[in-house]
């Protein structure tokens, strides 16, 4: 009996997100064939499964993928539900082709995987719960800083009567227990989720202060500043800058700057900051560094997510975790790109405006591979190179009436 054929696709995207539908865009545009997997059922559900009140810290206008403007006002901020239905509705209105409930165990180098000769040479077999497929090209498109909950190795030594909870677990104030909260790690998700329980436990807040924007979130100078905050986040926090270099491993691994929730906020509510780490667990109790040990009912854990890709079986990553890329481009594995990064070209990759331009450039990348590798590896344009925002654009009237950004 023969063995089955696997399916050819030229290139496949793995992540139905903002990151594989903004490549998914760029491929199409360009007339190129291509599938994108994603194992949720719905597109938009990594969003959907966030806490109740999550909103964008983005204003509408900043949250448009290339091709379709964000269907609200210009300075509103959505709703979780609202960015994940225009996700939804993204993908449906351009038609992309995508695969939900598909779940992709493994990913390896053609040559090392058992398929036919004509499909040996060259590129890279997916493994899905579907079968076996063949793909010139794979984009990686699983998430900004990895899907996998980081919490502390001492988590489990905690009494085992504290209710501990990561912050993707963290839906509402009411699914807590009575009793102090102590919420670790004071980057955007510790300060909002921190900032909301107040109102009903009492809360501590344990994490260095990792600086907030200079003006209130809600005011009319916010308005002012954010546009400059996204060009520098553009054009000068980048791979290619000293001071992009420095504040990269500070972003992957710890956090950005506060936006909404700002120290007067959490002053206001009651929160109790300490400034410092939780270091270990005494008497099964945690331990915040000049606090020392702490009688809580909860411990939510803000502390980020881990990189893993375990499934991928290829040497490409370094000790942390991450893959050795440069803008999402891997020399070491042709034909293998990253998108959605956080810091894969800049600290606007993790943002969803930065996701058409870091698209842009894979693409670009991609398909000039095919047909002019040796040339195109010379006088290729780095993303940060290549503009999609510039300091100068702001809110524009579109046909409808509504507001939009030229991107």
């Amino acid at each position: 009996m023969s063995t089955p054929q696997p399916e050819h696709i030229e290139t496949v995207i793995i992540g139905a997100g903002q990151a594989g539908l903004a490549t998914g865009y760029q491929l199409q545009r360009r007339g190129r064939p291509f599938v994108i997997m994603d194992s949720e059922g719905r597109i938009g559900d990594g969003w959907r499964h966030q806490w109740d009140t999550l909103r964008l810290f983005t204003p509408a206008w900043a949250n448009a993928l290339p091709g379709k403007p964000f269907p609200a006002p210009a300075w509103s901020y959505p709703t979780k539900e609202e960015f994940a239905d225009y996700l939804e509705s993204y993908a449906a209105e351009l038609a992309l082709p995508v695969r939900l409930g598909t779940h992709v165990a493994r990913l390896q180098a053609a040559g090392a995987a058992d398929v036919s000769e004509d499909r040996a040479t060259g590129g890279y077999v997916v493994t899905t719960d579907g079968g076996q497929i063949h793909a010139d090209n794979v984009v990686v498109a699983t998430g900004t800083f990895g899907r996998t909950a980081a919490v502390p190795d001492f988590a489990d030594q905690l009494d085992p009567a504290i209710v501990q909870l990561h912050s993707s677990e963290y839906r509402r104030p009411g699914q807590l227990p009575p009793g102090p909260v102590l919420v670790v790690g004071a980057s955007h998700s510790g300060c909002d989720i921190a900032y909301e329980l107040a109102a009903t436990h009492a809360t501590i807040l344990a994490g260095r202060d990792l600086g907030q924007i200079p003006v209130p979130f809600d005011s009319r100078r916010f308005r002012l500043v954010f546009p400059l905050v996204l060009f520098a986040f553009a054009h000068v926090l980048t791979r290619r800058t000293p001071i992009g270099r420095k504040e990269m491993d500070e972003i992957r691994f710890h956090g950005g700057f506060r936006l909404r929730v700002q120290t007067k906020d959490l002053e206001e509510r009651g929160v109790d900051w300490v400034k410092d780490r939780v270091t270990g667990v005494e008497d099964g109790r945690p331990v915040v560094e000049g606090r020392g040990p702490v009688d809580v009912s909860t411990v939510i854990w803000c502390t980020g997510f881990r990189q893993t890709f375990g499934w991928i079986d290829l040497d490409l990553f370094d000790d942390r975790g991450w893959p050795r890329e440069l803008g999402g481009v891997v020399d070491a594995a042709p034909g293998l790109y990253f998108m959605g990064l956080g810091f894969q070209s800049a600290a606007s990759s993790m943002m969803v405006h930065g996701a058409g331009r870091d698209a842009n450039h894979v693409v670009r990348h991609l398909l000039a591979r095919r047909q002019e590798p040796a040339e195109y590896r010379r006088g290729t344009e780095q993303p940060w190179e290549t503009t999609s925002w510039k300091l100068g654009d702001r809110p524009t009237r579109a046909g409808n009436g509504k507001r939009r950004v030229s991107i």
